[in-house]
């Protein structure tokens, strides 16, 4: 079985930060979006992971090559970003056409039993109850089987939804009906949906069962991001040692930043090679290299080389900016 990470999105939700990084790169609870997906598919018995990138991928395929040397990793480019079955369908080359198949979207927090999901031998799909479905691909469900999904409606059959994690048997079917989808040019507000290819297989027999997903984290704007940073978080009570400094769980603190004199706490998470000084931070993400100094924040992002000096703000600051309050 090989994992497909589609991951290629501009996340323009996320800018100023994703003007300068993919969202998949964005940091989030100790680590980068990728690597919270990453390090539960390494857990996994795979054969192989093919990532799919577009914007900005070469920063990706320089960190994960670097990150998870141990994973066979095969880095597949989709340059028109035309939906996620346009994106899976460019990986029949490297996928074992046949074989199963574990798609997890790139932008996507999963914390449940992956090995439930990879294990099975019928085609499974992700589900999670949610308040407002016309968000989402939805399914609808008849004697415990899934018999119909629909693309983000604005009737849903249903608040059930699909929320990124595919179990395909036998993905030879599925890149079947997505080379008809594109010869047909079956297209779903605009893009090809990887919902309608996998009611095109339901159509032709396949079977679906649904996975209830235990815990489903959405990084896709400011405000989700700085939630999935304090859910991550929870439970989290190590409490780094940082002289002259009041640490408050839970946080992640990388081991090479620098904290003086400084409360930093609940829900904080910073980065390698950050510093900060004589200020209080707590609900807040801290990129790679940023500084912090003499500041009150709080439900704030802070890109990398980032310098904040002076003030007591809510900031949403990107890579490289300066911001000094006086």
């Amino acid at each position: 079985m090989k994992a497909v990470i589609p991951a290629a999105g501009v996340g323009t939700r996320l800018r100023p930060h994703t003007y300068t990084l993919p969202k998949a790169l964005l940091y989030v609870a100790g680590k980068p979006i990728i690597s919270h997906i990453l390090d539960e598919v390494r857990e996994l018995d795979v054969s192989g992971v093919v990532l799919i990138v577009g914007y900005k991928g070469e920063l990706i395929e320089e960190y994960v090559s670097q990150a998870y040397r141990d994973l066979k990793i095969d880095f597949v480019y989709q340059r028109e970003r035309l939906g996620i079955g346009h994106a899976v369908h460019m990986t029949r080359a490297v996928a074992d056409v046949g074989e199963p198949l574990l798609i997890i979207l790139g932008d996507t927090i999963l914390k449940t039993d992956l090995t439930q999901v990879a294990g099975n031998t019928v085609n499974v799909l992700g589900v999670k109850e949610v308040e407002d479905p016309r968000r989402f691909g939805v399914c609808e469900l008849r004697n415990g089987k899934i018999v119909r999904l629909v693309e983000k409606p604005k009737d849903p059959p249903g608040n059930l939804a699909v929320v990124g994690l595919y179990h395909i048997v036998d993905s030879s079917l599925l890149f079947e009906v997505l080379q008809q989808q594109q010869d047909q040019n079956i297209r779903n507000h605009g893009e090809y949906q990887i919902t309608d290819a996998l009611q095109m297989m339901i159509d032709r027999g396949a079977e679906f069962a649904p996975f209830e997903i235990g815990e489903w984290f959405d990084c896709g704007k400011p405000e989700a991001l700085l939630e999935t940073n304090r859910q991550l978080l929870m439970g989290k009570d190590d409490i780094p040692q940082t002289e002259g400094s009041i640490i408050l769980p839970p946080v992640s603190i990388d081991p090479s930043a620098t904290i003086k004199n400084s409360i930093i706490g609940p829900y904080v998470s910073i980065a390698s090679n950050s510093v900060v000084e004589n200020s209080i931070v707590r609900d807040s993400v801290l990129d790679q290299g940023s500084t912090v100094s003499n500041c009150l924040l709080k439900s704030s992002i802070i890109g990398s080389q980032a310098v904040i000096r002076g003030g007591f703000q809510n900031l949403n600051i990107g890579d490289s900016s300066e911001v000094i309050f006086k």
